[in-house]
């Protein structure tokens, strides 16, 4: 079997190698070759992995002896999917760029920033965790300050702050636990299991919940969201709505809950408030927006906020639906962001006031838009639904009026997505694009593929949900509130 750290390893070759191509034409080829060789590594793990509740590939060694750190990763059915989705996205992201003209300085971020994910999604060791965490940080700051439009520098700065800054509560936490295990070390095992006392494992949460929840982002933590997607290029936006924003929620389900159960205890019902706060606010919101882009931003805040609901219900279907649903929305977002920009490249414009009738020139486009608007506002037999389902359900167990206003996304979700596709696609076509040009060549080949793994997701979820249920059933038998 492949040694884990070769998924690590791979993307900072990648990058390093990518800093130095020059050629736009030659940086592209080179950068979807190296994330297709990732993708193909990571099919060995998903071949051999058995499904049950046993952390498996594991690698561990010595990082500094002296303060007991130690580089400790495997994969459990929690962090696999997560690993599928950022191995399995960063091609399509990179596809998506082809139509513009980047050097290998992009795809050189692009790559670190995917080895920074992975290693989020591996670590079994918190200073390893809070490495790639701030491994992810660096490279997409830069790329949507770079490479963004508007008041790029000031929304990035923002943005850079709160993530920043939350991060450093994170890492007090994670210092204050480590002197609190026996061995004197950062083990993911030997924080579980901590016997701490009530008034500690309450401020552990919120040290952990504020570096989380600015990250998904959980209202009223997402101001720097809606800017931030808004202002940066389409690449940008894809890595921090598609793969990013999992952080967060992976950070909830591996450390926080099982680190803090008295916390959660205390102050779990506030953040379940929050969430459903969140997705009611930001749908609300979304059907209020002029500008495409924008809009897709507040519809992925209250996407998140059902997953966040979903997590904190800590059930097996809220837990199960969390864990699809990251998949399904990641898929689905990339989608969504790359017909906007289409759209937006095509016309010149955001605004849907200045939009109409471009399903008569575009038709293909259209096509793929109606799936991938299907999936975003979960139709039976797409992706969508049978996570929206279960966290619904995990939600209902919770409390029977979290999960009436959680179900709220549902309706308000229709009415904003297919508002989106309706004023975009539909009515009269504007005689300014009546030589508008449909979709071709790579452009084809990204949708289908998204819009292939929309409705295969949704009519046989079983694989995905299989992947999960062992690791996350024992999360749930061995955390009590």
């Amino acid at each position: 079997m492949t040694n884990l750290c070769i998924l690590l390893l791979l993307p900072l070759v990648s990058a390093f190698i990518l800093a130095f191509v020059n050629k736009s034409q030659t940086a592209k080829g080179i950068a979807l070759v190296l994330s297709l060789v990732q993708l193909a590594l990571t099919i060995p793990f998903l071949c051999a992995f058995v499904s049950n509740a046993s952390v498996q590939f594991e690698q561990n060694y010595t990082w500094i002896q002296s303060l007991g750190i130690h580089f400790h990763i495997g994969l459990d059915g929690i962090s696999l999917p997560l690993v599928l989705l950022t191995n399995g996205l960063m091609p399509l992201i990179i596809l998506g760029t082809f139509s513009k003209e980047f050097k290998g300085n992009l795809y050189a971020l692009i790559a670190f920033m995917q080895a920074g994910l992975v290693l989020v999604f591996v670590a079994l060791d918190a200073f390893t965790f809070y490495v790639g965490w701030e491994i992810a940080l660096i490279p997409i700051y830069f790329i949507c300050a770079l490479w963004g439009d508007g008041d790029r520098i000031k929304v990035n700065l923002k943005f850079f702050v709160y993530t920043f800054l939350g991060s450093i509560f994170m890492l007090v936490a994670i210092i204050y636990l480590q002197q609190q295990t026996a061995s004197k070390d950062f083990e993911w095992t030997s924080f579980v299991g901590l016997q701490l006392t009530d008034a500690a494992q309450r401020w552990v949460f919120w040290a952990f919940f504020l570096a989380f929840a600015i990250k998904i982002p959980l209202f009223p933590f997402h101001t720097w969201q809606p800017n931030t997607y808004t202002n940066a290029p389409t690449v940008g936006t894809m890595l921090l709505a598609g793969i990013m924003l999992k952080m967060g929620v992976y950070g909830l389900i591996r450390w926080l809950i099982p680190v803090a159960p008295l916390g959660v205890a205390a102050y779990g019902q506030l953040a379940m408030i929050l969430s459903v706060i969140g997705i009611v606010y930001a749908s609300i919101i979304a059907i209020q927006q002029k500008d495409i882009k924008r809009l897709i931003a507040y519809s992925s805040i209250a996407h998140v906020g059902l997953i966040s609901a979903g997590v904190f219900s800590w059930n097996l279907q809220g837990l199960q639906g969390a864990m699809i649903q990251m998949i399904n929305h990641g898929i689905s977002v990339v989608g969504l962001f790359y017909v906007l920009d289409i759209i937006s490249t095509r016309t010149g414009t955001r605004s849907l006031a200045d939009l109409g009738g471009l399903a008569k020139r575009m038709p293909n486009l259209a096509v793929f838009f109606l799936i991938i608007v299907m999936g975003a506002v979960g139709l039976p037999l797409t992706n969508g639904f049978i996570g929206e389902f279960l966290l619904l359900i995990g939600v209902y167990q919770y409390g029977f009026w979290y999960a009436v206003f959680a179900g709220l996304t549902l309706i308000l979700g229709a009415v904003y997505m297919l508002r989106l596709f309706q004023k975009s696609m539909l009515g009269p076509l504007k005689e300014q694009y009546a030589s508008i040009s449909d979709i071709k060549g790579h452009e084809v080949v990204l949708l289908s593929i998204v819009a292939i793994a929309i409705i295969y997701i949704g009519v046989t979820p079983n694989g995905l949900l299989g992947l999960s249920e062992a690791s996350i059933q024992q999360l749930i038998d061995g955390v009590k509130f």
